[in-house]
């Protein structure tokens, strides 16, 4: 007899067939495109590895910075590969079967051992009610970092059966934050603090583990990295939407070097950086920093990154802003010191009566700002419409007669023009209590990125640019919140692979500080 779910007419179930065949040939394509990527990935990490291995060899003869250089470039570029492997094999569902299983080395016999006892909950059998006796153990191992120092937790799960049936009870293994790997979430959150906080590439890492008796290959925990890439991505998005809810954000954006794959040398990305902090206004809303990466300076990244969002952006004089102003839901706020800045570098190089006027004039619109810190919003305007607008009033005036006396050779009527293109701007913080005199906030967030740049020169690939972003935003919004982002990390890998995704927002900083250690940042 027919199956009910397939069709009588001969017609029909040709049609079927045929569909099938073409699902089949669609399938098929799909997956030997997927293996042909794979390959090429494959085939790129296996020659990284041996041109590593070969420059390091030259290193033993002539001492040379630019064989050194090559080997941070390629040994870069090799984390980031490896950390889109660890982020692939992390998408995969957990029954799924690795390709090509590793052989795993049994953890370092003389690392201290902590046992932790999982019985079954069941006192009895759940089927028959009968008595349960011991039937043996499973034995996991999970390395952990503990206060800079390497322990094995092993996760001993009794087994028990029924004295008088076949039944067999014991408790679930514990989550691992990665899936079928053995990195505890302190080891992971020490390795992500160590390179985007501290600046320190994996491979270099890995040296300072070998001096204490580890060896853990820079390839391992560039998987686990990737791998935590896509485990936070929604914690990352929930960070996001706080920050660029309605109100007041600050923008800013700094070049990263990027390796470009297959001629060794690098290309030029972005990193953008958007931060709300209303502290200076008093308010008791958590700050928080949100950063983003694109290949390159266009202004459709920051267009795009801004969609849906309404209130002030203050941000520098960058014209990808420019069409976030058109229909007034964003109302621009220059930086002050930014526009400052211009005629300092001119003052340092050579000081003159004008640089010099300029800049006392400036200063005593800091000092209002420094005595209105932390009061209330309509206080704060109330005191810069009085005070701040007369003094920047006659500073246009004065900027504006200046330029009639300078020679159109010098640098200084570039910078006063750069402020006076500027002035509504600059100006628009007296009419709002919010917002700040400059963009330090922004700036300020970025720091930290530029001392990675400066320390590991670039990142390794686009892909390893996603990733920093999204650590940096947990690193740095630890940070403005005064939590140690080891902590912080360390309780977001413990939890997160657990916790309901649509409640992630209570693992964002703020929500967990009180069960974290503070830090002077």
């Amino acid at each position: 007899m027919p199956s009910p779910s397939l069709p009588n007419d001969i017609a029909a179930l040709q049609a079927l067939l045929l569909q099938r065949d073409e699902q089949l040939v669609q399938l098929r394509e799909t997956v030997s495109t997927l293996e042909l990527a794979l390959s090429v990935r494959t085939l790129e990490i296996e020659q990284l590895k041996l041109q590593i291995a070969k420059l390091k060899r030259m290193q033993f003869g002539r001492k040379s910075e630019k064989i050194d250089r090559k080997i941070e470039q390629l040994e870069t570029r090799l984390e980031d590969l490896i950390a889109e492997e660890g982020a692939a094999e992390q998408k995969q569902p957990a029954t799924a079967i690795p390709a090509q299983p590793s052989v795993r080395q049994p953890l370092p016999e003389h690392l201290m051992r902590e046992e932790h006892i999982i019985e079954p909950e069941e006192q009895a059998c759940p089927q028959c009610g009968g008595n349960l006796k011991p039937l043996g153990e499973d034995v996991s191992e999970q390395l952990e970092i503990i206060d800079a120092a390497f322990k094995v937790i092993r996760h001993i799960r009794r087994k028990k059966a029924c004295a008088r049936c076949d039944c067999i009870v014991q408790a679930p293994a514990p989550s691992r934050p990665i899936e079928r790997g053995y990195a505890g979430p302190g080891l992971l959150a020490n390795l992500a603090v160590g390179k985007y906080a501290n600046h320190l590439p994996l491979h270099r890492q890995s040296v300072i583990y070998a001096r204490k008796g580890l060896e853990l290959d820079p390839s391992t925990t560039g998987r686990w990295m990737g791998a935590c890439g896509v485990l936070v991505r929604p914690l990352v998005e929930a960070l996001r939407r706080y920050v660029l809810a309605p109100g007041k954000v600050h923008s800013a954006d700094t070049p990263m070097p990027v390796l470009a794959p297959g001629n060794g040398q690098t290309k030029t990305g972005r990193l953008w950086v958007y931060a709300r902090d209303d502290r200076n206004s008093g308010s008791a809303a958590a700050p928080a920093v949100w950063f983003a990466y694109s290949p390159n300076r266009q202004g459709q990244h920051p267009q795009s990154h801004l969609v849906g969002f309404s209130g002030v952006l203050q941000a520098d004089a960058f014209p990808g802003y420019d069409k976030l102003f058109a229909d007034g839901q964003i109302r621009e706020a220059a930086c002050m010191a930014h526009a400052r800045r211009k005629l300092h570098d001119l003052h340092v190089k050579k000081a003159t009566p004008t640089t010099t006027e300029a800049l006392r004039r400036i200063g005593e619109l800091y000092a209002i700002e420094a005595q209105i810190r932390g009061q209330p919003p309509d206080q704060r305007q109330r005191i810069r419409q009085a005070q701040s607008r007369p003094l920047l009033d006659s500073l246009e005036i004065w900027l504006r007669q200046r330029l009639l006396t300078l020679s159109t050779q010098s640098d200084t009527p570039k910078a006063i023009n750069y402020l006076l293109n500027q002035w509504q701007a600059l100006i628009y913080y007296c009419d709002d209590g919010i917002t700040e005199i400059d963009n330090n906030i922004a700036e300020n967030a970025l720091r930290g990125c530029c001392l990675g740049r400066r320390n590991y020169l670039f990142l390794g690939s686009n892909s390893g640019g996603e990733l920093a972003v999204a650590m940096y935003s947990l690193i740095g919004s630890a940070r403005m919140n005064g939590i140690d982002p080891e902590a912080y990390l360390r309780h977001v890998f413990t939890y997160i692979a657990d916790h309901p995704v649509n409640r992630v927002d209570e693992l964002l900083p703020w929500n967990v500080a009180d069960r974290l250690k503070p830090t002077a940042g």
